[in-house]
């Protein structure tokens, strides 16, 4: 599975060019473009400031929100038809952004969170294996910064073709596990709590 982190310079697209599209269809597309880079840029400052440490009590549900967001991007992608790009190689957008700091800061501020059970794949390698919370963050954003790196530079069908290439191939599955181990984290921080300590709660809460 290719790694959108590390995408070479010149990556095959997934179809040959095929002819230009239709001034309602770049319409179309180009609104689309907008909205997912608008998603990305979102996704992107969040999960920096959920990084930072500044508010840790908040990162459970602020990642949980982010990756939600984020996914309903992707599926958007995901829905449409394979998106054909200008050229037939990928455009070079320079050198990747350096997300080792992310990636550090991550791990640090979920220690004893970020492993979890996850699977190779649940359709063809139902294997147990082992994920983590700070590398799928970390690919998501290495994927979505690659692709508005070409949509700053005005490349607005090859940042389409590889946000959706890259959430199909890699970052959508990471969101998706991510996702869900988030959420129960989040509900066992809720829900999780001394039997003793809910009943007197409960009882303060009816007798005043």
């Amino acid at each position: 599975m290719p790694d959108p982190t590390t995408a070479p310079d010149a990556t095959p697209s997934t179809a040959d060019a095929g002819q230009a599209p239709t001034a309602d269809t770049l319409s179309d597309l180009q609104a689309l473009a907008a909205d997912s880079a608008a998603e990305a840029r979102t996704y992107l400052t969040t999960v920096t400031d959920i990084a930072s440490g500044a508010n840790p009590a908040a990162a459970l549900p602020l990642g949980l929100l982010a990756l939600s967001q984020v996914l309903l991007m992707g599926a958007r992608l995901g829905a449409i038809e394979d998106i054909v790009p200008e050229d037939r190689f990928e455009a070079d957008p320079g050198p990747d952004v350096e997300l080792d700091p992310l990636r550090e800061n991550l791990t640090n501020l979920l220690e004893g969170l970020d492993e979890y059970a996850d699977v190779v794949d649940p359709v063809t390698e139902p294997e147990l294996t082992t994920g983590s919370l700070s590398n799928d963050l970390t690919v998501i954003a290495g994927a979505l910064a690659h692709g508005l790196r070409h949509h700053e530079e005005g490349r607005i069908l090859e940042a389409l073709w590889w946000w959706q290439f890259s959430y199909l191939s890699d970052w959508g599955e990471r969101a998706a596990s991510a996702l869900r181990v988030l959420q129960a984290l989040l509900a066992h921080v809720r829900l999780d709590a001394d039997a003793d300590a809910v009943s007197e709660a409960e009882f303060d809460a009816l007798h005043p």
